[in-house]
């Protein structure tokens, strides 16, 4: 999958049936006060990334959530919505902002991308099965 605007072509994604709201591995993830204005900035993926690219990311329109973690936890996060690209089709969706690091794949998508979208065959592994 692909972010166009973050400019992230190409990066491996695990699908979570699991989870409601896709993961964005980053880090440095601030608010700052630019002209008066809140803006949530960060940095995607980590230094040792093929992706990472040192940019600084800002969006004026975030969400903060309560999401549950891997652990069963809630904690807050910071949410945004930015177009990905799966194959030749581009989507908006909700990406929760997070530290992925420890993770094998540094993108999550959850259900809430998936609906009325995908059907998830989990017998297949690094491909998407059919779409609606």
């Amino acid at each position: 999958m692909s972010f166009p605007r973050l400019g992230i072509r190409m990066i491996e994604a695990k699908i979570d049936t699991g989870a409601f709201t896709g993961a964005l591995h980053c880090h440095h993830i601030s608010l700052v006060t630019i002209r008066g204005t809140k803006v949530l900035q960060f940095y995607l993926l980590d230094p040792g990334h093929p992706e990472y690219s040192e940019k600084r990311i800002r969006f004026k329109k975030f969400e903060i959530r309560k999401i549950k973690n891997s652990f069963g936890e809630t904690e807050e996060r910071f949410v945004i919505k930015t177009t990905i690209q799966i194959g030749d089709r581009r989507i908006k969706a909700h990406f929760s902002l997070t530290d992925r690091g420890s993770m094998k794949y540094p993108v999550l998508i959850g259900r809430r991308l998936l609906k009325n979208r995908y059907w998830v065959d989990v017998s297949c592994r690094q491909l998407i099965a059919a779409t609606l």
